[in-house]
């Protein structure tokens, strides 16, 4: 598969919104159903000090995104960053997720020097729990009724990398 890594640019925010409409990627993430074009523009062209957005892109077609934040102000978190992605729901399986964590990784431990990278996950989301082992990350809790999803309460484990 062929596919490119690149930082989010501003003009990306009805790809992205694109991305995060998906049943599987609403299922999977914190994100809300029938989110505004308005609200995915403003948070590619006006993001907070710290957080960085990046895109899976095969050929010029956005197909995933992961955010990368970081604590620049909190003296105390600096080293800690907390990530957050989705892959379009027809590009899931076919490595895209792969290639965004591990730029993800590159970029907080070969740039950012951050030792901590943190991130939620449904405890039901198999595959995305089995991505981010893969990338040494490990279960430190359970959150219990963390979010409300399709009618119910779910759980999400709170999972780790530390690099040391």
């Amino acid at each position: 598969m062929n596919f490119t890594i690149r930082r989010a640019e501003p003009g990306d925010y009805e790809a992205v919104r694109q991305v995060y409409a998906g049943p599987k990627a609403v299922w999977g993430t914190l994100q809300l159903p029938f989110s505004s074009l308005e609200q995915w523009r403003k948070r590619l062209a006006e993001p907070p000090e710290g957080y960085f957005s990046l895109v899976a892109c095969v050929e010029h077609e956005v197909v995933g995104q992961l955010g990368l934040h970081t604590f620049p102000n909190r003296p105390r978190r600096r080293h800690v960053g907390q990530i957050g992605m989705a892959v379009r729901d027809d590009w899931q399986g076919k490595g895209i997720g792969t290639a965004l964590m591990q730029a993800a990784v590159d970029l907080a431990d070969k740039w950012l020097n951050l030792t901590r990278i943190e991130l939620e996950v449904y405890t039901d989301n198999a595959p995305a729990i089995r991505l981010y082992e893969k990338f040494g990350f490990i279960i430190e809790g359970t959150l219990a009724q963390y979010s409300f999803r399709d009618g119910q309460y779910v759980d999400s484990y709170i999972m780790t990398r530390l690099r040391r």
